[in-house]
């Protein structure tokens, strides 16, 4: 008798394991789909200071952190190739942005990107909500 409890009890745990764990996978796949749609393009002028390299390396760090389905484009926007994208987006220098192709809504993170490069946890932090608000209002989950 007891050994029939102790086979029922591991039995249950193990299916609201599998079930939690499912739920889970399901909710990573389906941010990872959403997080597929939008970009984060950083533009930059031909010759570029400390602190746009330091924003470029610090973007690159939180993507491979929490969103390594997100591409990160870099664009000069002093080479000829570039000029319509520059134009689009009104990038003279260094500027960043999170841009969703299929909607041609665009967020530009700018200032904060200069404000923060100083701090990195600040500016791995902030931009992740960033990213996080981009993906949940720009791709129909919350209007």
């Amino acid at each position: 008798m007891k050994q029939r409890f102790i086979t029922s009890i591991t039995a249950i745990f193990t299916l609201l394991f599998i079930a939690c764990n499912t739920e889970a996978q399901t909710n990573i796949q389906q941010t990872n789909a959403i997080a597929a749609k939008i970009e984060v393009i950083q533009f930059h002028s031909e010759h570029r200071c400390v602190t746009c390299v330091k924003i470029e390396k610090l973007t690159r760090a939180t993507l491979a952190s929490y969103f390594r389905n997100v591409p990160f484009k870099l664009v000069n926007v002093d080479d000829k190739q570039n000029k319509k994208s520059a134009e689009q987006f009104q990038a003279t220098g260094t500027a960043l942005f999170l841009y969703n192709p299929a909607t041609g809504k665009k967020k530009e993170l700018t200032n904060f990107a200069f404000l923060t490069a100083g701090n990195e946890t600040k500016f791995d932090t902030d931009l992740k909500k960033f990213i996080e608000e981009f993906i949940k209002n720009n791709n129909g989950l919350v209007n």
